[in-house]
């Protein structure tokens, strides 16, 4: 943060801290962040079996290098894995270098 930040923090901090003064709470430091709910659950297995379902075969592969019937074929083990590599993906909220 820079100190733009800590000022409008501090002075957000002092003016709450008279609000609830007034009805009685003397701290109010933040003790955790809470996030907010996802906006869309996290997808389902099922869902990705089916995406991988609709996949057109006998295309061009793309930067990944690997065909769509390659994924089709191994649709159980690579759907495990992608649900598991997605959902990571959102309950972290970062993309891993790997």
């Amino acid at each position: 943060m820079n100190t733009d930040s800590h000022n409008i923090l501090a002075r957000w901090r002092k003016h709450f801290s008279w609000l609830l003064k007034v009805h009685g709470v003397s701290d109010v430091r933040q003790r955790n962040i809470n996030k907010a709910e996802p906006l869309v659950p996290e997808p389902s297995t099922f869902e990705f079996e089916m995406a991988i379902e609709k996949l057109k075969g006998h295309k061009s592969s793309g930067i990944h290098q690997i065909p769509a019937e390659l994924i089709k074929g191994g649709v159980r083990t690579i759907c495990s894995v992608i649900h598991k590599l997605i959902n990571s993906i959102c309950n972290d909220e970062e993309l891993s270098e790997e």
